[in-house]
């Protein structure tokens, strides 16, 4: 069980003198990042919306020992113990290879059952959109494990550590935690969120670039243990620092990366001030100036994705555009006024979002 604080809900209940057999539908959200990127796990600041592209798991329980999963994202389905350890050498042994992640989840559950799941989903998986907490988020509710958002949070963040991706809790945090309407600024030195209305008259649209990423094979890794040596040289994690700490870095990579988070995070801060007083103009060149801090001392963008955000950002009726999400491919988002942006030009894919609520879990009866 995670932290002896998540339980688990039975799904069965007595009537008229006969047990019946409830299934769990739990929905979770993708999320977009409109300005904070590689800020979490740095304990700064981070402004993402959950939006209403989402995941969902359908989990009916039986007397079974193992959690069989279909997904209409895989052509397998998934047979896992219940009982799985949660141990890396274990899971790593699990096939498919998609069925790692759900392993990671279900050994963290403490299931005394089995049961079959189906996951449905309309994330794009590898774009930016964490696909995988969506996912993470909706089997872990969908399992019937309940808790504070922060303690399912963390259950997600160790499944995807456990299967070799380090995250920080931005993710799955936005999926529980999504607002209607609203984004959501976020400090995670204490985790404190506040809400704030997007505007009206404000679009948000995301454009793949057609390179699909995974944090596990791309220098994501490497940048984080580039802003652990900075942390650990200032004596304090470099979300927390300001300008003047930048002088005490001699090496320059580190310099360059404490630099992007600390302007990013007072970025994040005049983000949300920005579209509290309806400045849709200054929340822009806000997102414009993270793109060119990511690309240029965080070097996590790419051609491609230089490319669409300079081709939006001249557009007519955008306010701005960036890199969402850890990097090295993936999507661009952009603020922009409704139908300033068409979305069928995008060979590889576009989307208008809308910020949506965050994640939810109801029972009906089994079929």
């Amino acid at each position: 069980m995670s932290d002896g604080e998540a339980s688990v809900n039975p799904e069965t209940v007595i009537a008229d003198g006969v047990e019946e057999t409830l299934a769990l539908v739990a929905s979770a959200p993708g999320r977009v990042n409109l300005i904070g990127d590689h800020t979490d796990y740095n304990e700064g600041l981070a402004f993402p919306v959950a939006i209403d592209l989402s995941t969902e798991v359908n989990f009916v329980t039986n007397a079974s020992d193992d959690i069989t999963l279909y997904s209409t994202l895989a052509t397998k389905p998934a047979k896992i113990p219940a009982t799985i350890a949660f141990e890396r050498e274990t899971l790593a042994l699990v096939e498919p290879r998609w069925a790692r992640l759900a392993a990671a989840v279900i050994a963290q559950c403490g299931l005394n059952a089995g049961g079959v799941g189906r996951v449905t989903s309309s994330v794009p998986v590898g774009a930016g959109m964490s696909s995988s907490a969506a996912f993470c988020v909706a089997l872990t509710l969908g399992l019937g494990v309940e808790g504070e958002p922060e303690v399912i949070a963390k259950l997600c963040q160790r499944a995807e550590e456990a299967v070799g991706v380090e995250v920080g809790l931005m993710d799955p945090l936005t999926s529980l935690l999504g607002v209607a309407g609203h984004g959501l600024l976020m400090d995670f030195s204490n985790l404190h969120t506040e809400s704030v209305a997007i505007p009206d008259g404000a679009e948000i649209v995301v454009v793949h670039s057609g390179e699909e990423r995974t944090l596990s094979s791309t220098p994501y890794r490497a940048r984080r243990a580039e802003c652990d040596a900075a942390s650990l040289e200032l004596g304090y994690p470099i979300g927390r620092a300001d300008s003047a700490d930048l002088t005490g870095l001699l090496d320059p990579v580190l310099r360059a990366r404490t630099r992007h988070v600390v302007t990013e995070c007072a970025r994040v801060r005049a983000f949300y001030d920005s579209l509290a007083s309806n400045d849709l103009a200054a929340a822009g060149l806000l997102m414009l100036e993270s793109h060119n801090s990511m690309a240029t001392d965080f070097e996590a963008s790419t051609e491609a994705i230089d490319s669409i955000v300079e081709t939006l950002a001249a557009r007519g009726g955008v306010y701005g555009a960036r890199m969402t999400g850890g990097g090295f491919g993936g999507c661009v988002v952009a603020l922009c006024e409704p139908g300033a942006i068409d979305l069928s030009p995008w060979k590889h894919g576009a989307w208008k979002v809308a910020p949506s609520s965050g994640a939810t879990s109801r029972t009906v009866a089994a079929d």
